[in-house]
């Protein structure tokens, strides 16, 4: 019984840590993005077209330049996005 709730104990673990991990807005795909609360595939689409054009993000405030993007979305999006190495 002992190794069957080890085995539980592990797997909510790493089940919890992968909830907990950001998505980072330079790098996601446009599934990825589109996972957001209040970002589906049309918002996703526009946030790839704007780090294309204008580079990555240095903040995830940045995504507030995005058309179609408010500050209430990115308020939303500030526990589950990330921008990677550059500062949050």
């Amino acid at each position: 019984m002992k190794p069957l709730l080890i085995a539980l104990a592990f797997a909510l673990t790493l089940a919890s840590t992968a909830a907990l991990a950001a998505i980072n807005v330079n790098t996601a795909s446009a599934d990825e993005l589109a996972q957001f609360d209040g970002v589906g595939p049309t918002k996703a689409a526009a946030i790839i077209d704007y780090r294309e054009e204008n580079g990555p993000f240095n903040s995830v405030d940045g995504l507030a330049q995005v058309s179609g993007i408010g500050d209430k979305t990115v308020a939303g999006l500030r526990d589950d996005a990330t921008v990677g190495d550059s500062a949050e």
